[in-house]
């Protein structure tokens, strides 16, 4: 294929893969995608308990390292994304989750036409490939496979029925629109191996003679002429290549890597640029800005008289048997997500719907990447899902290789730190219920010495951790708005042919995991940019 296409993709990832699929489905359109990772040819990126052993690990994941966090009594935190073709989506927790419909009015109510839940509802429909659809919420035939937990643990099962007991329902689908209740986890899985964005959406089509797909190709720069993206320059190893947009250039390298990569372009503040030593493209002081994220806090208990995965990981003999099971049946421990029991709740009444997330592991570690402890215990973890605190990310310097600067700022605010608190006394209303009590639990961390408001406050501060859930950096909004970097269709302002579709267009953080929703927001941006085409010439 010659170095012109129609339409650029910067990034392999979960919305990249989905652009892929979508742009180069007429014949008469040349797609370039450039993934900066590598293929997805390693078995611990498909089998389902790999996380453990690809977080943390630089073959899979980019290492990337926050900043010092205020919030967080000065500690600095792993900021895992991933390195490879499906991005994130090859080492995530693989939740199917779209978060609530009032997260989707809100973006509508913004004044952000086309954002609404009854918009966005049959993005996510056609996109998915559910094992039982059931009723108007969810379909089959889709690329996006959702699948329910090939296990079940039984003191999983009792935190269940105690947070029934503590006013937290079970329910049995977390994506109706609200997600109120306790239950497990939708997974995207294929009959126990994990499902990742490239799976479905990039893999399948790559013999498509329109599409081409490089990896190890790290962009540098979107070239800018007369103020429209007309192409990207990027490097593979030691050699330096360009290609030409005859279409649109679009960035999909996540709420980390677009943010970086339009400063690099000149795309940004105009002081921030300047003190980098970059010419500015465009104006625009909101890129990096407006980061949100879900700090999980991560409570864990002892238990006794029930297996956790703890000890079963731990036991040298159990583990061929483990990995039997899942090689002759694609069940047992190594098919299942981190996290398999999920629960939303208010933190308090004054909450108009759920605004915490439970992430219940029958499992404990000190952080991921990490091994896993040796006595048996669960872990019962918490985030608020609307943060009022917000972070940033910024270019380090003019030297695409450079990492980016990450500034969460968790806990930067009273609300947050009254909705940590209140999470932490959740927590232990629950654990205290009867339905439990047959396992003994003995809370580990912080331990019952933390009592006091300030005591739960100060062991927020140091067990808090990223959740993975970084959005907001190049956000949506209106012409009125100085903080707005993309409009309602995506396309970044002050910069004609250029187009953002993931993470971080979203203007605020949906109530749930983030993959499903940035997957959604690349499916609306493949059909926006084929409308407006269709309104000038086609491709040639």
């Amino acid at each position: 294929m010659a170095d012109h296409f129609d339409y650029i993709i910067v990034g392999g990832g979960s919305a990249g893969c989905v652009l892929a699929n979508r742009l180069s489905a007429d014949p008469r359109r040349r797609v370039l995608v450039l993934e900066a990772g590598g293929k997805d040819d390693w078995i611990w990126f498909h089998i389902p308990v790999g996380y453990l052993f690809s977080i943390g690990n630089p073959r899979a994941d980019w290492m990337f390292e926050t900043q010092a966090i205020p919030g967080l009594d000065g500690r600095k935190l792993a900021y895992p994304r991933g390195k490879v073709i499906g991005g994130s989506s090859a080492i995530n927790a693989m939740i199917y989750m779209r978060g609530q419909a009032a997260d989707y009015d809100g973006w509508r109510q913004m004044g952000l036409a086309g954002w609404g839940w009854d918009d966005v509802l049959p993005l996510f429909l056609d996109q998915e490939d559910h094992i039982a659809p059931s009723g108007d919420h969810h379909r089959s035939g889709g690329e996006w496979r959702v699948e329910h937990p090939r296990m079940r643990w039984a003191v999983l099962d009792a935190f269940a029925q105690a947070a029934e007991m503590a006013g937290i329902p079970q329910v049995g689908d977390f994506n109706a629109g609200d997600n109120f209740g306790c239950g497990y986890f939708q997974v995207n899985q294929r009959a126990g191996r994990r499902w990742s964005a490239a799976s479905g959406f990039l893999k399948p089509i790559l013999n498509r003679p329109n599409l081409r797909l490089v990896t190890g190709a790290q962009v540098t720069r979107v070239l800018i002429e007369d103020g429209r993206a007309v192409g990207v320059a990027w490097t593979q190893g030691a050699e330096s290549f360009e290609a030409r947009a005859d279409g649109e250039v679009v960035l999909a390298a996540g709420a980390v890597g677009t943010p970086q990569l339009l400063e690099l372009s000149g795309i940004g503040d105009g002081g921030r640029l300047a003190a980098l030593g970059i010419e500015t493209q465009a104006h625009l002081p909101g890129v990096g800005e407006n980061l949100q994220d879900h700090l999980q806090i991560r409570p864990y208990y002892g238990v006794t008289g029930v297996p956790t995965m703890n000890e079963l990981y731990a036991s040298w003999w159990r583990r061929p048997l483990m990995a039997a099971e899942y090689a002759l049946f694609r069940k047992g421990p190594m098919s299942m997500a981190p996290s398999q029991l999920g629960a939303f709740a208010r933190s308090s009444t004054d909450q108009a719907t759920p605004n915490l997330q439970f992430h219940v592991q029958p499992l404990s570690l000190d952080r991921f990447g990490e091994a896993l402890h040796v006595a048996p215990a669960i872990t019962v973890s918490v985030c608020n899902l609307r943060p009022a605190s917000r972070g940033s990310i910024h270019a380090a310097s003019a030297d695409p290789r450079a990492a980016p600067l990450i500034q969460p700022n968790y806990l930067s605010t009273p609300q947050d730190e009254r909705v940590a608190v209140d999470a932490m006394k959740l927590v232990r209303q629950i654990m205290a219920q009867p339905p439990l009590a047959r396992f003994s639990p003995v809370e580990r961390r912080p331990g019952a010495e933390a009592s006091s408001a300030a005591d739960l406050l100060a062991a927020a501060r140091a067990l808090g951790t990223t959740i993975f859930h970084p959005v907001g950096t190049a956000k949506m909004g209106l012409e009125s708005d100085p903080a707005a970097v993309t409009d309602a269709r995506l396309r970044v302002r002050g910069v004609a042919g250029l187009r953002v579709a993931d993470a971080s267009v979203m203007p605020t953080i949906t109530s749930g995991n983030t993959n499903s929703p940035t997957m959604m927001i690349a499916e609306k941006a493949a059909r926006m940019m084929i409308e407006d085409a269709g309104r000038g010439a086609e491709p040639s």
